[in-house]
């Protein structure tokens, strides 16, 4: 039996039907996606918006699945000198320095690198333990690393350290996310070490399409509640309901998703924030997929605001979409927004 859905994702297949692949939101968006030899996937994001400057990030990630076999690597030693000798269950290290420092630390096994004199390293110590290491770089200048350890530490266990620093101002982050999945329940924990500290906590229960799940924050420092939410939904792979009341129980949202048949999807969602006022927003969405390789989405809410989408496979590894939207009360008025989307992946 799968684990339940993350509190986040309790209503996804209704949000996702809303708001995904709407390319209207962009004027022009680029993704390029590849892989190398050494299994080190690529992602190159540039986005366009209809005002303000141009956003890109480069992120590079490596999934190191654990396979229980052990390389050794003797063409090593004459190269470098260790203080160690070499753990033998290092997978790969290639590279021309003229001193190392190894510290096994088990069972990540990591490498540590210290001294002087360092020519040039080729390829960095590659740990056999089901890590996963993500860089990306982004146009704001933001260097964040993401390293994940899954299903290692105890079964349905994954934790996550993720770091960010801002050179221009020397800003700096570090978080601790803990996940936790079992056939009835899916808990979350994250944790902002350096600011606060603050914890963020969910979990939801399931049981036969039932879902029951709550949220809530604490400050540390302040030891004070800082936000709690809470949803029910029920869901199946067919169609699926959820009730939401996130903002400490102020903003409330209901949303209902359909699978009609293999073609055709449909959506719906209401909202109500408690603090503006009574009127209820509404948006309501459907998604026809014309043949295997396109699709075609449209969505309308209670504004007026219309929007309309096409997804086709050009060729394998190339994506092409196309979206605009429309205010219906204004249509002889420049309030209109189109976008295109191109998607290259080898």
């Amino acid at each position: 039996m799968p684990a339940p859905a993350a509190f986040s994702d309790i209503a996804k297949a209704a949000n996702d039907l809303l708001n995904k692949d709407f390319y209207h939101t962009s004027a022009a968006n680029l993704e390029v996606k590849s892989k190398a030899p050494n299994g080190v996937t690529f992602n190159v994001k540039g986005k366009s918006a209809h005002e303000g400057p141009i956003n890109g990030s480069l992120e590079a990630k490596y999934v190191d699945a654990p396979t229980g076999k052990a390389l050794p690597i003797p063409w090593l030693e004459p190269y470098t000198r260790f203080e160690h000798k070499p753990n033998p269950y290092l997978d790969y290290v290639q590279l021309d320095c003229s001193f190392l420092r190894y510290y096994p630390f088990s069972p990540l096994n990591f490498v540590v690198f210290s001294g002087f004199d360092i020519q040039g390293i080729t390829l960095i110590f590659r740990p056999n333990s089901g890590l996963t290491l993500t860089q990306t770089w982004t146009t704001a200048n933001s260097l964040d690393t993401k390293l994940e350890l899954d299903n290692n530490i105890a079964k349905g266990l994954k934790a996550e350290i993720l770091t960010q620093y801002l050179p221009s101002s020397q800003s700096k982050g570090a978080k601790l996310n803990l996940h936790f999945k079992q056939p009835n329940i899916h808990a979350r924990a994250f944790f902002d070490l350096l600011k606060g500290p603050t914890a963020n906590f969910d979990a939801v229960l399931g049981h036969e399409g039932f879902l029951v799940g709550a949220e809530g924050g604490y400050d540390v420092q302040k030891a004070a509640i800082t936000k709690y939410s809470a949803a029910v939904a029920y869901s199946l792979p067919e169609y699926s309901a959820a009730i939401t009341a996130s903002n400490n129980l102020s903003l409330f949202s209901a949303s209902y998703y359909h699978r009609v048949n293999a073609q055709v999807e449909a959506g719906a969602k209401a909202t109500w924030d408690s603090k503006v006022g009574n009127t209820v927003g509404l948006e309501v969405a459907s998604k026809y997929r014309l043949d295997p390789s396109s699709f075609a989405k449209a969505k309308i809410n209670d504004r007026g605001i219309a929007a309309l989408a096409y997804n086709v496979l050009l060729r394998p590894g190339v994506t092409l979409g196309l979206g605009a939207s429309f205010d219906t009360q204004k249509l002889n008025q420049a309030a209109h927004k189109v976008g295109a989307s191109f998607t290259f992946e080898g």
